[in-house]
């Protein structure tokens, strides 16, 4: 009898005793699982996990993959709370909605059903939303705010004013006004809150860093005189560090998954967080299943962390450089499952997180998308259990850290659409600059960057995150801003095979590589 035969036969007697019968899937999953460690280490995990199936409270004495699958993921996460969880992905139509309350002044769950088909109220709602979060920011910076003592004994308070006031008169000097950048009129800009529009002369403009689109919000000062805004200064929103602004939200979950309170305030998670020493989340975008050359490096990254499992490897789309049929994308993934497959340490210890991107099959260039449908990836997840089909956008939570992570274009949408391209500095900077800023995912026009009216908070960067991840195929780049690392994977299939590799512990960021 072969040594897994043996352990299966083990595993089979140790749950018959324990009053329950295990499915034969189950118990050769289960096997293969504790193989490598040694009687001992076998032997008390077989006691935790039995005891983690007995508190799950099943139905029938019938024991599944489903089960055992449970229990050793409970089993890691012994020592925390029953919400607490090491790692976990929020998928973007699970992401919790919030609207501001202007009299309370706070953020209030909104409970309201929502649909891939609102009425069309819903498209002036979250245009709404996305102001009134960056009006009351704005208002409380002591920039604006009056009542508030400033640190700075020469700053300069200012007035923030609504468009209707300036619609009500004739001229006014010294206007600062926030707004959203619109083209109501082909070659026409115009600034439009909820209160008005107006057109705005942009031709005698300072700018200040960022990459203004039509579709952000700005900051406008100047003078208003015969209906049109003469702006001398523009620039972004205030930005607030994310300590600053949960405040607004009490001790509600902001940010998504099982726990009613948000776990960036968890003790237990931070304490492992500090002691996670090198644990690791791999990212990498562009990953064509059907070039060879990619795959063989691919291959090659997995065989690398097969010796040090990192805590998850994220894959970003496309997973196909060709536009070829769906059947044939899912022979890709098949052939993915078998590489996987092969790894036992990373079967261990190891999720594989799936971020498809527009260029995937079957859903519409719209944000957020679902995730890769299961009919392409069922051979895969066979092969792979750890695999997790994830949104795009997406969420990590790891520990106490927040992680965002989107599959888009966006550096290179944001270049093309600018009105005004910056003349010095980082674009890096530049681009952070801009996403926390407007607090979105989606600075743009809706006709650039289309979103679902009723999702848009699965957009949302406020409060801010830990860490954006975007998967750009421009150069990858890293930078931070109030205290939010912002970085751009670049294209694994197109920069060499580099990669990123994030490291919670120390909260930084390590640019990797494949060999030639």
């Amino acid at each position: 009898m072969s040594e897994l035969a043996k352990l299966r036969a083990q595993i089979v007697s140790w749950f018959n005793i324990s009053g329950f019968q295990i499915r034969s899937e189950a118990s050769n999953f289960l096997a293969q699982q504790i193989a490598p460690l040694g009687e001992a280490a076998r032997k008390r995990w077989l006691e935790d996990i039995a005891s983690h199936v007995q508190g799950q409270n099943l139905d029938l004495p019938a024991v599944e993959k489903s089960h055992i699958e449970l229990a050793i993921k409970e089993a890691n996460n012994t020592g925390l709370e029953d919400n607490e969880t090491i790692f976990s992905v929020i998928n973007a139509f699970d992401v919790p909605r919030f609207h501001f309350h202007e009299e309370k002044k706070m953020f209030m769950p909104d409970s309201g059903k929502r649909g891939f088909f609102p009425g069309p109220d819903t498209k002036a709602e979250y245009i709404r939303e996305r102001y009134l979060m960056l009006w009351q920011k704005t208002c409380r910076h002591e920039m604006f705010n009056t009542s508030k003592v400033s640190t700075y004994k020469d700053i300069k308070r200012l007035t923030l004013r609504k468009i209707e006031l300036l619609l009500s008169t004739s001229k006014m000097k010294e206007v600062v006004v926030l707004g959203l950048l619109t083209q109501l009129t082909e070659g026409k800009f115009y600034l439009e809150d909820p209160t008005g529009v107006v057109p705005i002369d942009l031709r005698e403009t300072v700018y200040s860093s960022g990459l203004f689109c039509e579709g952000c919000f700005v900051l406008a000062s100047g003078t208003y005189s015969d209906g049109t805004l003469k702006i001398d200064e523009l620039g972004f929103p205030v930005t607030e560090l994310a300590s600053s602004s949960r405040a607004f939200f009490g001790t509600v979950n902001t940010w998504g998954g099982r726990s009613k309170s948000l776990l960036k305030y968890s003790r237990n998670l931070a304490e492992l967080e500090r002691n996670s020493g090198e644990d690791s989340i791999v990212f990498l975008a562009d990953c064509w299943l059907d070039n060879p050359i990619v795959l063989q490096k691919l291959t090659q990254l997995l065989d690398g962390y097969n010796q040090f499992p990192p805590r998850a490897i994220v894959l970003m789309g496309p997973f196909s450089k060709s536009t070829e049929n769906p059947y044939a994308l899912k022979e890709r993934f098949q052939a993915l499952g078998e590489t996987l497959g092969s790894y036992e340490s990373l079967k261990k210890e190891t999720d594989v997180v799936l971020v498809p991107s527009s260029e995937d099959p079957t859903t519409a260039n719209i944000l957020p998308r679902p995730p890769l449908p299961e009919y392409l990836t069922g051979d895969l997840k066979k092969s792979y259990p750890r695999l997790v089909l994830a949104t795009n956008p997406c969420r990590l939570q790891y520990c106490t850290q927040q992680i965002v992570v989107c599959r888009s274009d966006l550096v290179t949408k944001l270049c093309r659409n600018t009105i005004h391209f910056p003349k010095s500095g980082q674009l890096a900077d530049h681009f952070a600059r801009t996403l926390i800023s407007q607090g979105t995912l989606a600075p743009l026009n809706p006709i650039a960057c289309p979103v679902h009216w009723n999702y848009d908070a699965a957009l949302s960067l406020y409060p801010l995150p830990d860490l954006i991840v975007i998967g750009d195929t421009s150069q990858g780049f890293q930078t931070t801003e109030q205290e939010c690392t912002v970085l751009n994977t670049g294209s694994f299939s197109k920069s060499k095979f580099s990669f990123k590799v994030y490291i919670p512990s120390t909260r930084t960021v390590e640019d990797s590589q494949i060999p030639e």
